[in-house]
């Protein structure tokens, strides 16, 4: 039987010029995290993300 984990990540917008700046200072926290998964096993199967005021919510979903 397949295990199923969702993890969820929140990045804040600041005032700047740079509108991919979440892009930008995500990406390495992204990959890591996918690196810490698949080492235990874990195989990425889908992603969401929505926001909410300031904050954008990554939804990472996993299954094993």
């Amino acid at each position: 039987m397949k295990e199923y984990k969702v993890e969820t990540l929140i990045y804040y917008s600041k005032l700047t010029f740079d509108k991919y700046h979440i892009v930008n200072s995500s990406n390495k926290e992204i990959q890591e995290k996918l690196n810490s998964y698949a080492k235990d096993g874990w195989r990425l199967v889908s992603t969401d993300a929505s926001n909410f005021g300031a904050a954008m919510y990554i939804y990472l979903y996993f299954e094993k």
